[in-house]
């Protein structure tokens, strides 16, 4: 694996054996479980808005590496975001993961979360990436129902 790969493997790892944000909320506005019942990932997002801003988020749950890490890096960059950066964000996230051409090196918006770059090429992986987001995706629409990636 090249430096270039390694910085980021390391980035995932310290993820997902130090997650961020990652306790349950005491009287979010929102809270989501999202699931994958292909691989069993789970975890429950919260949410407390002020306003249109995300003022906190946090999440609990059990999965893969890919999964934890992922919900980890999501909540520490969107913290503070109002609702159209935190969905122009998910749109460039899916976009990266799913192998959509993505200009990493000039976007700023991106910062740390291209370590997940590589999931496109591991199909199965992408849905395990992606399961915070869609269940952020469901938060902020005001949905408290259970997200599914199947």
């Amino acid at each position: 694996m090249s430096l270039f790969g390694d910085l980021y493997q390391d980035l995932i790892q310290d993820h997902n054996r130090h997650p961020r944000n990652y306790r349950v909320m005491e009287g979010p506005h929102v809270e989501v479980v999202g699931h994958n019942p292909l691989c069993g990932d789970k975890l429950t997002l919260y949410v407390r808005l002020e306003g249109d801003r995300i003022a906190d988020i946090s999440f609990q749950g059990s999965g893969c590496a890919i999964s934890q890490s992922s919900a980890s890096m999501m909540t520490e960059r969107l913290k503070g975001l109002d609702r159209p950066a935190a969905e122009a964000l998910f749109a460039k996230f899916h976009a990266l993961v799913t192998g959509a051409e993505v200009d990493v090196e000039t976007d700023p918006a991106l910062e740390k979360l291209e370590a997940f770059a590589g999931v496109a090429e591991f199909p199965a992986r992408v849905k395990c990436a992606s399961l915070a987001w869609h269940t952020l995706r469901n938060a902020l629409d005001g949905k408290g129902e259970l997200v599914s990636t199947e």
